[in-house]
């Protein structure tokens, strides 16, 4: 019966509506108190054509409290617990439905069966990603009502190598905001090309008492001066798209104008797996040797920082320069570098590598943008769940072999 969902789909012709409920579940975990681990996506509508202009502009979405009620259609939904699976593609999530369904069926209503995988397709095609990105910040706001002191939060755009068709040039690139302390995405926006992240990046600064840093595209005076109406502090990578500030740091380090007397220094070794890095952390005070320092807001203090790589008696060194609104005080600036260094291996890897993102076909519509929103979402689930250990490969063979783990993760008890 896998046609009646989408005939269910396409009933009501001519009419809009695409709605997505969230119902908070609780879980118990080994604390006392509940933790709200994941709101569950419930989609229910129809429109009367895929190719109409509301389906290509977006469909604005209504969010609103539901019930999960007997013959609705939850492609959105099932599709959370097939990637929490590991699947990738729709005819995936499609199929991993089909042969799930029994489990399924213990805490939803199917009673047209699971839908197509062009259905699915269709569905996040259609969905206006700026509502469903809405919620996933209001639901990681629930999660991480406040973030510590101190803590860093990466800004780092990601392109999808495969998000093109013919008549979309584009690839997809998301700019996202990670938390690289407790490992969370709390929010991400998608741009038309690489070169729009100055103009994405301000969307996601409502960031109070972090400490913001962002990739040389970022370091613009505009987004200093965001960052600091917010109440964040930030650590701005400088590289050649400001050769005057680079040039500044050149000269300030060759003792032009007077000798240059560090503030604060500090120095980290590593070794392990054959090679050994050493990183180094100059930071300084005497700001106003800068080029045209004035124009950054509340800028306190500028440092260099070194990395070495030794692998087999060869030795590689590679420096670069910050502007921050934080003190001259190695310890911190160095800790807000390396954690933005995180995000490479904790978001960008993770993604590619137990996600796939990178070789996925999925280009329709607003679908690539929607389903990495989903990715992102598990990603969080699989973070945050610490009942069992292991890596995300680990949680993901956990969470496809036992009914019962991915009830957890889900928090849906069954």
């Amino acid at each position: 019966m896998e046609l009646g969902v989408e005939a269910e789909l396409f009933h009501l012709v001519g009419i809009v509506r695409l709605e997505i409920s969230f119902a908070v579940m609780h879980l118990r975990g080994r604390c006392s108190q509940s933790l709200k681990l994941c709101s569950f996506l419930v989609f229910w509508g129809s429109h009367d054509d895929e190719g109409s202009d509301a389906a290509r502009a977006g469909v604005r979405l209504d969010f609103r409290p539901a019930q999960l009620t007997p013959g609705e259609a939850r492609p959105v939904q099932i599709a959370h617990g097939a990637v929490l699976c590991n699947a990738d593609e729709f005819p995936d999530i499609k199929a991993w439905a089909k042969e799930g369904i029994d489990w399924l069926r213990e805490f939803m209503v199917l009673g047209h069966g699971i839908p197509s995988h062009d259905t699915f397709g269709r569905v996040f095609a259609a969905l206006d990603p700026r509502e469903f990105e809405g919620e996933f910040r209001r639901w990681v706001g629930q999660l991480v009502p406040t973030l510590g002191g101190d803590t860093v939060v990466a800004i780092d755009g990601k392109t999808s190598r495969r998000s093109t068709t013919k008549a979309e040039a584009n690839q997809l690139h998301l700019v996202s905001a990670f938390a690289a302390d407790i490992g969370l995405v709390l929010g991400q926006t998608a741009t038309a090309e690489k070169s729009n992240e100055i103009t994405a990046t301000p969307e996601l600064l409502a960031l109070q008492g972090c400490v913001v840093t962002i990739g040389a595209m970022g370091t613009q005076t505009s987004i200093a001066r965001q960052i600091r109406n917010c109440g964040a502090d930030y650590v701005l990578c400088v590289k050649d798209n400001h050769p005057k500030l680079v040039e500044a740091f050149l000269l300030a380090q060759a003792g032009v104008g007077g000798k240059l007397v560090p503030s604060s220094t500090s120095e980290t070794a590593d070794d392990g797996h054959g090679r050994r890095k050493v990183h180094r952390c100059w930071a300084f005070d005497a700001f106003d040797r800068l080029y045209k320092a004035e124009q950054w807001m509340d800028l306190r203090s500028f440092a260099i920082v070194e990395r070495e790589r030794t692998v087999e008696a060869k030795t590689s060194r590679e420096r670069r320069y910050y502007i921050s609104s934080l003190p001259a005080n190695t310890t911190r600036i160095a800790r807000a570098v390396r954690s933005h260094w995180e995000v490479v291996n904790r978001l960008r890897w993770c993604l590619d590598v137990q996600f796939n993102e990178n070789q996925s076909t999925v280009r329709t519509g607003f679908a690539a943008n929607n389903l990495t929103i989903v990715r992102h979402l598990v990603l969080n689930l699989l973070r945050l769940n610490t009942s069992r250990k292991g890596s995300i490969k680990t949680k993901h063979i956990l969470t496809a072999s036992w009914d019962q783990i991915r009830a957890e993760l889900l928090g849906v008890m069954t």
